[in-house]
This record gives C-alpha cells, sequence and structure tokens, in this order.
C-alpha cells in the first residue's frame, strides 16, 4: 500500500510538472535582457505557448496591453509600439506563467555580417585597439553574438543572449561591428545594438536562401563550383538557416556586411548572386532596410583568381536600391594578409555612410569617387569622375596604378595627371588608345583620393575577357 501510494503521487507530481511545463510561454533568445528595440516603430515580439492560450504583453513605456493567442501551430506575435530612444524598461509578458524582460533599451538596432574580416575581433591578436577594449564599457551599447550554427532547413530559435558592452565580452566581438556601433551612438546620442553573425570563410551561397540559389541555373552551377573545406561551409542556405532565419522577425534598422574574399573564384556571377542574397533578406524581413557592405582589400595570394572583378561586381551590386559601398583600397598595410588589421576605420566608413543616407546627417564624407566618363583626344585620355567636385589628390609625386591599351588589348603602365577633378593618361608608346584601368589588380594600393580623403575606386572602360594581362614594358 505505501508503494502504490508513493507511485500514486509520483505519477500526479509528473503529471502537474509536464502540464505546467508544456504551458509556459517561451521566448527566443534574442528577446532577452538587456535587448535594445527599434525605436519608434512597431517591432515584433514573438514566442511559443499552448494553442489557444491567451499572451499579454505589457511594456513599461506605454500603458498599452497587447493581446494575442497561440495558433495551433503553437506560436504566437504580436507588433508593439516603440517609443523614441531611451530607457531602460521593461517588458511583461503574461501567459499561464508570466516573464519580464529587464533593463531594455530604445534605440538603433543594426546586424553585422559576413566572414572573417567582420568576425575579425581583439582575440585575434589586434593589440593596436588594447585601449579601445578597456575603455568600451557602455551601458548604451548591447551585443548579441549568434554562435556559428549551419542547418539544411530554417531554424526559429537559436543560442545567444545580449549583454551590455563591455571589455571581457568585446573581445570577442566585431571589431568592425564594434567601431560602427560606437561611432552611431557617438554622434545620434541614442542606445545601439548590434547582432553579430559571421562566419569567416563562408561563400556568400552559405547566407542565401536554397529556393533563391537552386532555383537561377547559372547560380546553382557557381555553387556548385565551390571547393569543400575543412574550416567552414560551403552549401548554399546553411548559416542563412541557422544564424539569419532565427532573428529574421526582429526589428532592425540595417544591415553592415564585409565578405567576398571566398567568392574570388566565382566572381563572374558574384553581382547576381550578392543582389539575389540582399534581396531575399529583405524579403524574409519583410522590409527594405539599408544594406552596406565594405569592398575587400587588396590581397598578393588570390592567384588566378580576380580581386578586380570582385570588386567590381560589388560595385556593381550598388545598383541594388537603398545600398552602399565603403572602398578600403588604402587601409592595407601588408598585402600578404588578407585580414587587414584596420578595423577602426572601416567600422568608421560604415558609420559615416549610415549616418549620411539611412540618419540625414550632413559632414560625414562617404561618397567615394567613381568613374563617369573618357575622352579620347590623340593619343591621351581624360578622366571625370562623379564624388570629386572639390578635386582630387595623390599619396605621392606620381600615381601609379593606371594602364592603358589601344586596340590590341594589351595594356602598358599609363604616366597620369591631375587636372582639376580629371585625371589624364597615356604612354608615348600608345597612339591611339581605347582603354584604360585604374587599380584592375589583386593587390593594387590606393594612391589617388578626393580632396575628403576618400580613395578612388577601382574601374576598368573595357569589358574585356583579359582582366589579368598587365604588361611592365
Amino acid at each position: 500500500m505505501k508503494k502504490f501510494t508513493i507511485a500514486f503521487f509520483s505519477i500526479v507530481i509528473c503529471s502537474t510538472f509536464f502540464l505546467h511545463a508544456k504551458a509556459d510561454v517561451r521566448l527566443p533568445a534574442v528577446i532577452s535582457n538587456h535587448m535594445v528595440l527599434q525605436q519608434n516603430t512597431y517591432v515584433n515580439i514573438w514566442g511559443w505557448s499552448e494553442p489557444g492560450e491567451k499572451i499579454i504583453i505589457s511594456p513599461s513605456w506605454d500603458t498599452t496591453s497587447y493581446t494575442t493567442s497561440g495558433s495551433p501551430e503553437a506560436k504566437w506575435i504580436l507588433k508593439i509600439k516603440t517609443p523614441i530612444a531611451g530607457g531602460p524598461y521593461s517588458l511583461t509578458i503574461k501567459g499561464n506563467n508570466k516573464i519580464v524582460i529587464d533593463d531594455v533599451l530604445i534605440g538603433e538596432v543594426w546586424a553585422c555580417s559576413g566572414q572573417s574580416n567582420m568576425e575579425m575581433s581583439y582575440s585575434w591578436g589586434i593589440k593596436q585597439y588594447t585601449n579601445d577594449i578597456e575603455k568600451s564599457a557602455n551601458q548604451s551599447i548591447r551585443l548579441f553574438h549568434v554562435p556559428k550554427l549551419t542547418a539544411a532547413f530554417p531554424q526559429d530559435d537559436l543560442k545567444g543572449y545580449w549583454v551590455v558592452c563591455n571589455p571581457e565580452d568585446l573581445k570577442t566581438f566585431s571589431l568592425a561591428g564594434y567601431f560602427f556601433g560606437q561611432k552611431l551612438h557617438e554622434v545620434l546620442s541614442v542606445p545601439v545594438g548590434l547582432i553579430e553573425a559571421s562566419w569567416g570563410g563562408t561563400p556568400a551561397e552559405v547566407w542565401t536562401p536554397k529556393d533563391s540559389v537552386d532555383n537561377n541555373a547559372v547560380l546553382k552551377k557557381a555553387a556548385d563550383s565551390l571547393k569543400p573545406s575543412k574550416g567552414w561551409p560551403i552549401k548554399p542556405s546553411v548559416t542563412f538557416n541557422a544564424m539569419i532565419s532565427p532573428i529574421t522577425n526582429y526589428n532592425i534598422a540595417g544591415v553592415i556586411w564585409y565578405q567576398g574574399e571566398s567568392n574570388v573564384g566565382t566572381a563572374s556571377t558574384y553581382h547576381q548572386l550578392f543582389s539575389t542574397m540582399i534581396k531575399s533578406w529583405r524579403t524574409a524581413w519583410q522590409t527594405d532596410f539599408p544594406f552596406y557592405f565594405v569592398q575587400i582589400a587588396p590581397f598578393s595570394g588570390y592567384g588566378s583568381g580576380s580581386a578586380a572583378l570582385l570588386q567590381e561586381a560589388q560595385t556593381n551590386t550598388l545598383d541594388v536600391p537603398n545600398t552602399g559601398m565603403v572602398v578600403i583600397t588604402d587601409l592595407v598595410n601588408d598585402l600578404k594578409d588578407i585580414h587587414p588589421k584596420d578595423k577602426k576605420d572601416v567600422g568608421y566608413r560604415l558609420a559615416n555612410l549610415a549616418l549620411s543616407q539611412t540618419y540625414g546627417k550632413t559632414n560625414f564624407p562617404y561618397k567615394y569617387p567613381m568613374l563617369k566618363s573618357m575622352h579620347v583626344k590623340r593619343n591621351r585620355v581624360t578622366i571625370y569622375f562623379t564624388n570629386a567636385n572639390d578635386g582630387l589628390k595623390s599619396k605621392g609625386d606620381t600615381i601609379n596604378g593606371f594602364y592603358i591599351a589601344g586596340a590590341d588589348k594589351i595594356f602598358l603602365p599609363a604616366t597620369a595627371k591631375i587636372t582639376g577633378n580629371t585625371v589624364e593618361v597615356w604612354n608615348e608608346n600608345i597612339k591611339n588608345p581605347v582603354a584604360v584601368r585604374f587599380d584592375f589588380t589583386n593587390s593594387s594600393i590606393a594612391e589617388l583620393f578626393n580632396k575628403e580623403g576618400l580613395p578612388v575606386n577601382l574601374f576598368r572602360t573595357d569589358n574585356w575577357d583579359n582582366v589579368n594581362t598587365i604588361n611592365s614594358k
């Protein structure tokens, strides 16, 4: 009898616990203490519960309560209104249980993604930022680091948590992302939330939904040509599914992106791939947020691959609305290192882009000189640029990087002369020039700038196939 009684009560207790646990409201990892919610909009709050369970959300910044019920799939989602930047606030979610999210700030939220140059952190041995790390504690900057994960299908949650910016956690967070957020906070005087989801070595295919690749014969062929690696995934969509899909309900102001090195071998299809990826992310988030990206830096180790073609493809992606590109061909000290150490200027240039194009601020230079047109007169070519109205300047007495060709398509080094906001180029051995290239190699470091100090973007006036044919005579 005694054994029966103990067994009976054990069953009752276990059953009660099981029913209670099953009924609890649950939230995704990205909705947690210390989070930053996008200001002055309607943000999504979502989670899981019993089907039909009544869910009430009460934000401390408002007297309004928001109500919904669990769906037949045991999910729920609500849009709640956020005020202008401020905090800290709390958020209470009630169902059969009660959850209180504390220390919530309202401000600007940005996702930071890409491969190793976005992932690169102080822990990689970048000692030049020791002082910045030591002084980084800031209640108004919050960090969420997405762990490296892959999945065959889109996931609805991941592991991770928000932290208040502090020296210890910042040591393993993206330096480019941090300096971007730091400058936004400094100029806008609002809280900033940064969500980092990056993985070194990854091609853009893994960050693109599978259907977007598989349903495009060109992109699928390029994806199939990627070489397997022991250090990172190459299958389309696997990091999108595990690292991006779970946060696409979370409202963001925009995305910053640094990637491309692993697609140098498939540069001819990168413009189409990258454009497709950007559009697919916007579809997933259901908003056309700004997408700002860093053009890859010069590097001598690409071998037969053409970094110039990849950089050109990135430039062409500016035809996607509400995008912007940062040129960093001047921020390289070692051409044998694919990971330039200067991440502060990269972050600040991204911030200048966002401050200007997204937030309407002035006096933050962000427009890089680009090829506008060329004019041939006898044996000389005059190159015209956009974003160089105040003139151009060179790093030294001579300007390297210009090459000129005649109808034979053989490029020779050109003499270059700045005249106001144009450059005149020529080679005495070419009587009838037809094409000009500038910095169109794997390892050209910028020597030509506008008066704001931003480097002239590489270019070519031709569309010939011999992109690596450069003579030195």
